[in-house]
């Protein structure tokens, strides 16, 4: 669902439900979990997210669901804390042994994470499909969302892109087993380190990049924000074969969608491809965070991101005066 569709569900709803004095995030900013205060030092993160398999291998699906679903609470500058297994499972169809290792999957990037499962609810359904709700904590003057960017700060992201166009190759049988293992390990990879060295360095704002694509997250960030965002692509982080597979036409619906969404909100230079739009509007699973940190901050954010295993992290672009729009070079 676009985040165009998404708002316009979202204004059926009663307002009363969406508001609260304790409630110190919530759907109004989009941003990627709801943050309800608790004590003036103790506030409540909470997220959910699930979807069906982007690989093959159902432990490795299960270790990328729950890393998905745990990013959210990093990108709010959050620590996980529980977590219940959202399941829908095909029992007639499939080895009940798939399910057991989908929930393994998922289970040993909570114990990474240092979370706990506290349960969950599963459904009998034609498709698997399997994610978490978790519940994390953060100080409730710690709180970083995609509405804090200011003018001057540089943007680093911390993932390649390309998780979506990758998946598409892999399901028309034209990337081979290595894409798939090497996607795979990028998708699975917490980013608990990333989130921790942008607190200690009070990054101004974050985001992770997901179904929206970077664009689409830029856009989140830049009009939350009341600011503009410049991106520069040849230092945009892409997976190998991503931009073969891209000009291929290799492109999920989702990237259709989400240019629809940013339609007349992104500019784009002459010099950039529709191959280089393809890949910045793709919709991505478990994918990087988006930090926007002042500029005296970032040979700090990049030295500790690359020392604690955050190798791809890089600048990718730079946060101007604005309102709300995205410029490509």
């Amino acid at each position: 669902m676009g985040p165009g569709t998404l708002n316009q569900v979202l204004s059926l709803l009663p307002t009363q439900v969406l508001h609260h004095p304790e409630l110190l995030v919530g759907i109004q900013s989009l941003d990627d979990a709801g943050v309800y205060r608790l004590t003036p030092e103790l506030a409540l993160i909470q997220t959910v997210d699930f979807f069906t398999p982007i690989v093959d291998d159902p432990y490795l699906f299960g270790q990328v669901a729950a890393a998905n679903a745990l990013s959210d609470i990093y990108a709010m500058g959050g620590r996980p804390l529980t977590a219940m297994n959202i399941v829908c499972f095909p029992s007639a169809k499939l080895d009940i042994a798939i399910l057991g290792e989908i929930l393994r999957g998922g289970a040993d990037k909570l114990l990474e994470a240092g979370a706990v499962l506290v349960g969950g609810h599963s459904i009998d359904d034609e498709e698997p499909k399997y994610g978490l709700a978790v519940t994390g904590i953060v100080h409730p003057e710690r709180i970083i969302t995609n509405c804090g960017a200011r003018p001057g700060d540089k943007l680093v992201l911390t993932k390649p892109l390309g998780t979506g166009i990758l998946a598409t190759a892999l399901k028309a049988e034209l990337a081979d087993k290595e894409t798939e293992q090497v996607m795979g390990r990028w998708m699975a990879l917490l980013n608990r380190n990333a989130a921790e060295v942008m607190v200690e360095v009070e990054a101004h704002a974050c985001t992770d990049i997901t179904g929206f694509g970077l664009l689409g997250h830029c856009l989140e960030l830049a009009q939350g924000s009341h600011v503009d965002i410049i991106l520069h692509t040849k230092e945009i982080p892409v997976f190998p074969q991503v931009l073969d597979f891209a000009a291929m036409g290799l492109v999920p619906a989702g990237a259709y969608r989400n240019r629809n969404h940013a339609k007349g909100k992104v500019q784009f230079a002459p010099g950039v491809s529709e191959t280089w739009q393809d890949i910045l509007f793709d919709p991505q699973t478990s994918g990087g965070l988006l930090i926007a940190v002042p500029p005296n901050k970032v040979t700090e954010l990049l030295t500790q991101l690359h020392n604690r295993g955050v190798e791809a992290a890089r600048v990718i672009g730079e946060v101007t005066e604005g309102s709300g729009y995205i410029h490509v070079y």
